[in-house]
């Protein structure tokens, strides 16, 4: 997959709500250095960076600083492509927020969706794993005013909000963001960024959901995020077996050489063309992983040694320490630490 990329049908949506707010497309368009006939594929992907310059010109041409919060509002979610198509024929919500996780890459790279329950409540939340998104709160608003709209759409009926969290400042008062997601508590400067809602909501139907097409759909969905990952290196592709094996158990060469249909050796040698090995792939994935997770309050320490593939958390300790020079319960209450 190319990484750090959008797809042109996500980029026509912010386009599209521009223009509702009064900005020139063609000019916007000039703005960021692509034409109208760039933009015709929806299929065809964007650089991130691109869609930074896109947010950044287009807040500025409509004078609307919460263009992204006002996104949910502005479009129809079916737009979003064949993630829209697929969540919307899923046989309730809970199924269909698992598919958003599963396909979100077909629409953007630069972020991760995770769904999780904790004292009764679903957390839907949202990580930056793209370092060319320098504006991350645009991202973050639209994607999170998107979801709550699409699913408010996809059960039909309104999903009351616990909370709203997001992990930056606030760069105005809450009160609009109280108005679009219709809730009092906004939290800025949280630990994570996501919206909260109540579980007796999580495993409502979908509205209007046709078994018959969801297999269709699911299938093209599958077709598309495979044909995205053609162009991984080979290095990418051990990558996500690593990640794929993360389930309790350190992933192991063998395995990995195994489920990729190659010899050992030969997996090593494709990696040393690369400039890499094994192991520091390996090391590479955990870091990244735990430093998302430590910034997850609901996991310990000891649950996110398991994740990591750790068979005791001492071990996961050293290897963090070694790794940024602290201790993770250090790094947990203070996340900016570690560059």
């Amino acid at each position: 997959m190319k990484k750090n990329s959008l797809s042109v049908a996500s980029f026509n949506l912010i386009l599209y709500a521009a223009q509702q707010r009064g900005a020139d497309y063609t000019t916007l368009c000039e703005k960021v250095g692509l034409t109208p006939e760039m933009l015709q594929d929806p299929d065809a992907r964007l650089p991130i960076k691109k869609v930074q310059v896109l947010w950044k010109e287009a807040v500025e041409m409509t004078g609307d600083k919460h263009l992204a919060l006002h996104l949910g509002e502005s479009i129809n979610t079916v737009a979003v492509g064949i993630l829209a198509y697929v969540m919307m024929h899923c046989p309730t919500l809970d199924k269909a927020l698992e598919k958003l996780c599963q396909y979100q890459d077909i629409v953007c790279d630069g972020s991760k969706t995770t769904v999780f329950i904790q004292n009764d409540l679903v957390y839907v939340t949202l990580t930056q794993i793209s370092d060319e998104m320098l504006y991350p709160q645009y991202a973050f608003e639209s994607e999170l005013s998107i979801y709550h709209a699409a699913m408010e759409g996809m059960i039909g009926k309104d999903l009351p909000l616990k909370s709203v969290h997001f992990n930056y400042p606030a760069y105005s008062d809450s009160s609009e963001y109280q108005r679009v997601f219709q809730t009092q508590e906004v939290v800025f400067e949280s630990n994570f960024t996501g919206i909260v809602f109540e579980k007796k909501y999580f495993h409502l139907p979908i509205i209007n959901a046709n078994p018959n097409l969801f297999p269709l759909f699911d299938k093209h969905a599958q077709s598309i995020l495979e044909g995205l990952n053609q162009d991984n290196s080979f290095k990418e592709k051990v990558k996500k077996e690593i990640l794929d094996g993360l389930k309790g158990e350190e992933p192991s060469l063998f395995n990995v050489s195994r489920s990729l249909g190659i010899g050992l050796r030969s997996l090593q040698m494709k990696l040393k063309e690369e400039g890499v090995t094994f192991q520091q792939l390996l090391d590479e994935i955990r870091k990244n992983l735990a430093l998302q997770h430590l910034q997850e309050s609901h996991l310990s320490t000891t649950d996110i040694a398991y994740l990591l593939g750790y068979s005791e958390p001492s071990v996961f300790f050293r290897s963090f320490k070694k790794w940024t020079g602290y201790t993770p319960n250090v790094y947990r209450k203070n996340p900016k630490m570690v560059a």
